[in-house]
């Protein structure tokens, strides 16, 4: 009789030491979960950043074009207004040497023409000095914003790539810890968490918390929660049968 316990005492002991390397698998497949997203996500949140540099970039190309454009606008007109103001030079200076009043009306009209169209330069060359003004205004604002912004966009990509680059070294650790845990599991064990896993989205294992599998959000029977709480069997839930143990709380009633 005492054989007889002490047996089941040692299988009880065995029971619980593979219901824990099962829980600590579970976790581990989960970091390795965590880590594949990351090589997945990373190298997208760093694309991310990059376009956002590269849209940066392209405003504040197109804002200098446009400054460009308005100043060579600006040289274009005050060239217009040199020639105006040489052409009506001329004119006038012919008017001294006119013969006819014909001559004479044709040439006021001639200058006239000069002087609209002086004027219409002139009031042209104002709105693009104004466009000049609030246009490199806007620019130095932007520029100064852009920079701030590059500096964060940079300083983000530089962590992320470093996070990155980390990522095989601990997915190589992670490995390590998996194929500890999994050579310490008895196969038929490894054999339904591996069948679990497959069908139930990566969760094989999970906690029971006042009579509630955490897996699918069932109760369970209470004479199966009693049972459980001793973590000497390996047991299963019987509404999504994956792999059960009981988790300890504080507030556990």
């Amino acid at each position: 009789m005492h054989f007889f316990f002490a047996c089941l005492s040692e299988r009880g002991r065995f029971l619980k030491e593979q219901i824990l390397l099962l829980v600590e698998l579970q976790n581990i497949d989960l970091e390795m979960e965590k880590l594949m997203l990351k090589k997945v996500d990373l190298p997208k949140e760093i694309a991310r950043l990059d376009e956002e540099l590269d849209a940066i970039k392209r405003e504040l190309e197109e804002d200098r074009q446009r400054l460009d454009k308005l100043k060579a606008d600006h040289r274009a007109k005050e060239t217009a207004m040199k020639n105006s103001g040489e052409n009506s030079k001329k004119a006038k200076s012919r008017l001294l040497g006119v013969k006819t009043n014909k001559e004479y009306e044709a040439t006021l009209k001639e200058i006239d023409a000069i002087n609209e169209k002086s004027s219409r330069i002139e009031d042209e060359t104002i709105h693009i000095l104004e466009e000049i003004d609030k246009v490199s205004e806007d620019l130095k604002a932007k520029e100064s914003e852009a920079d701030s912004h590059r500096s964060r966009c940079e300083n983000g990509k530089r962590r992320l790539e470093k996070e990155l680059a980390s990522i095989a070294s601990a997915l190589d650790g992670v490995m390590k810890k998996m194929h500890k845990a999994r050579s310490g599991i008895k196969t038929k064990f490894l054999k339904k968490f591996d069948n679990i896993k497959k069908r139930k989205n990566g969760r094989s294992v999970v906690p029971v918390w006042k009579e509630i599998c955490l897996g699918c959000h069932m109760n369970i029977p209470p004479q199966m929660y009693n049972e459980l709480q001793k973590n000497e069997s390996l047991m299963s839930c019987p509404h999504c049968n994956r792999i059960i143990y009981w988790e300890s709380r504080d507030d556990d009633a």
